[in-house]
């Protein structure tokens, strides 16, 4: 097994006995426990009200086919910044707004049949943003040794 620091563990998989549940995913020959989003959102306008970012992220939730499980969100004054999450059986969505930059950062990370790309759309009108970057990351790789 490689240390920590690496990017690929190896001899992580179940053993061929065990009645677990695995929620981890193959995609492109590579297996791994989910995928996580990092998206940033640019130009935004709906984002101070807490209730209202609670309420995108979790319509985005449900686009991808994720359970809700708990959702906190937190108002800062006087800037009208929104922290929260939403905390998912298959992981989690959360979000931190500027709104003196009319900018968010959202983190989307889900495991099993869920597809967190189909959050996005909701989460980009909702939040009345103009301009989205995306970066992917594979959580958990597993390489067969």
């Amino acid at each position: 097994m490689k240390s920590i620091g690496d990017s690929i563990l190896t001899d992580t998989l179940l053993p061929s006995n065990s009645d677990a549940v695995d929620y981890f995913t193959t995609k492109d020959g590579q297996t791994f426990a989910g995928l996580h989003l990092i998206v940033e959102l640019w130009d935004c306008e709906a984002i101070t009200d807490a209730v209202s970012v609670d309420q995108t992220l979790r319509l985005a939730a449900e686009k991808a086919s994720a359970t809700i499980l708990h959702s906190h969100m937190h108002s800062f004054s006087p800037s009208g910044g929104v922290s929260g999450v939403v905390l998912l059986a298959e992981s989690h969505i959360s979000i931190h707004t500027w709104p003196e930059r009319s900018y968010a950062a959202v983190d989307i990370f889900m495991c099993g049949k869920c597809d967190p790309y189909l959050a996005i759309p909701s989460i980009q009108s909702g939040l009345k943003a103009d301009k989205i970057a995306v970066e992917e990351i594979r959580r958990g790789i597993v390489q067969k040794t």
